[in-house]
C-alpha cells in the first residue's frame, strides 16, 4: 500500500494546482464581470465603485462552480506534468508503487472536492447570486425577475385547468404582465381565453386587471377586474420561476416537492439535483482523464499530443454533459440518466485507458 507521506505529498501537490486554477478562474471571472457591471451601470446614478465591485463578488461564484470540472482537469495534468517532469514519478515507480496506488488519494481527493462543490460551495454561490441580484434590482428600480423573458404555467382549480401565458413577471411571478390564461374544463375540452394587463396572485385566485374574456360562442367581453381560481401559492410560484441554477441543494428536494404537488413541471429541479449529486463522479472521470495524459515520462517524447488529447477529451466530457442535461430538461432523457450517464461513462473510459497503460 502507498505509504501515508507519499499519499499526503501527492494530493497536497494535486490539491495546490487544482486551487490555484479555481483562484486564476476567479479572478479572471470577476475582472471581466466588473467592467461589464461598470459599462452597464454607467447611466445610473449614485452607484458607487464598491457597490459595483461588491455585486461583481457576489455573482463570481455561480459562475466559477460551472468551470470546477475544468479546474480539476487542468489542475491535475500540471501537477502530473510536473512530478514527471521533476522525475518523481520515475522514483515512485523505481519504488515499487503502481500507478493505482499513488492515483488513489488523487481519486479520493477529486470524490471529496465533488462533494464539498455539491454541499457547500453551491448553497453558498445560490445565496451570494441571490444577494447580487437583489440588489442590482434595487439599483435599477425593477423587480426580481426576468422582465423580458416570456412564462408559462399550468394549474389545476375546482374550476377546471388553465395555461398561463406571461409575457413578463415580477416579484418572483407572483405579479404578471401581458397575462393570456387559457382556461379548460376538469375534462380537457377548451372553454376560454382570458387576456390581462396584469395579473396579480392572491390566495386561492388570480386576480386581472383590464382583462377580456374571449369565447367560441360569444363576443369578447371586457371587464375592469376578472378572478379566476388557482390552487398555487406564493411560494410554488417563486419556485417555479426561479431558475433551478440558483437553487440551493439543500432547497432542491423541496422545491421539487412543491412543484410536483402543485402539478407544475419539476423536471429542471430534478435535473440540477441529480447533476449535483453526480458531481464528485464527474470530477473523479476529470481526474482520471488527467492521469492518462499526463503520466507519460518526458525522455519518451509525444507528451504535447498527450496533453492536447487531454484538453480536448475534458471539453467533449463536458459538451457530452451540456447536452445531455438539455436532453433532460427538455423531457427527452430522464433527469437521472441524462445526469448521471456522461460521469459514469468518463470514468469509466479513464479506467479502461489507465488499465491499457498501467497493466496492458
Amino acid at each position: 500500500m502507498v505509504g501515508r507521506t507519499l499519499g499526503i505529498y501527492m494530493t497536497a501537490k494535486v490539491a495546490k494546482a487544482v486551487f490555484g486554477a479555481l483562484g486564476l478562474i476567479f479572478s479572471l471571472i470577476f475582472i471581466v464581470d466588473f467592467i461589464e457591471t461598470l459599462r452597464r451601470s454607467g447611466d445610473a446614478k449614485d452607484v458607487s465603485t464598491a457597490t459595483i465591485l461588491a455585486i461583481s463578488f457576489l455573482r463570481t461564484p455561480s459562475i466559477v462552480e460551472q468551470t470546477i470540472p475544468f479546474a480539476m482537469l487542468f489542475g491535475a495534468m500540471v501537477a502530473f506534468l510536473g512530478l514527471s517532469r521533476r522525475l518523481e514519478l520515475v522514483v515512485i515507480r523505481a519504488s515499487g508503487v503502481s500507478a493505482w496506488q499513488f492515483l488513489a488519494p488523487i481519486f479520493a481527493l477529486a470524490i471529496a472536492m465533488g462533494l464539498a462543490a455539491s454541499l457547500a460551495f453551491n448553497p453558498l454561490a445560490a445565496i451570494m447570486k441571490a444577494k447580487c441580484d437583489a440588489m442590482e434590482a434595487g439599483l435599477s428600480g425593477r423587480a426580481r425577475a426576468d422582465n423580458a423573458e416570456a412564462r408559462w404555467l399550468r394549474q389545476k382549480s375546482a374550476d377546471g385547468q388553465a395555461v398561463i401565458r406571461a409575457s413578463s413577471s415580477a416579484e418572483g411571478g407572483v405579479v404578471l404582465g401581458g397575462a393570456t390564461f387559457f382556461n379548460f374544463s376538469p375534462d380537457g375540452q377548451f372553454e376560454n381565453r382570458v387576456e390581462a394587463r396584469e395579473a396579480r396572485l392572491r390566495d386561492g385566485f388570480w386576480e386581472l386587471q383590464d382583462a377580456r374574456l374571449l369565447s367560441p360562442d360569444r363576443e369578447p367581453e371586457p371587464y375592469g377586474t376578472y378572478q379566476i381560481a388557482t390552487n398555487l401559492t406564493v411560494e410554488q410560484v417563486r419556485q417555479t420561476f426561479e431558475k433551478a441554477e440558483t437553487v440551493p441543494f439543500w432547497s432542491l428536494p423541496a422545491a421539487i416537492r412543491l412543484a410536483t404537488a402543485a402539478g407544475l413541471d419539476a423536471n429542471k429541479y430534478l435535473l440540477q439535483y441529480q447533476t449535483l449529486m453526480a458531481r464528485p463522479v464527474l470530477l473523479l472521470a476529470m481526474a482520471m482523464i488527467a492521469a492518462t495524459v499526463s503520466l507519460r515520462f518526458f525522455r519518451f517524447g509525444g507528451v504535447g499530443p498527450m496533453i492536447a488529447g487531454g484538453v480536448a477529451a475534458g471539453f467533449v466530457l463536458y459538451v457530452v454533459t451540456q447536452m445531455a442535461g438539455d436532453l433532460g430538461s427538455a423531457g427527452m432523457l430522464n433527469p437521472s440518466v441524462a445526469a448521471w450517464t456522461p460521469a459514469v461513462v468518463g470514468t469509466l473510459f479513464g479506467v479502461a485507458m489507465l488499465l491499457k497503460q498501467e497493466d496492458g
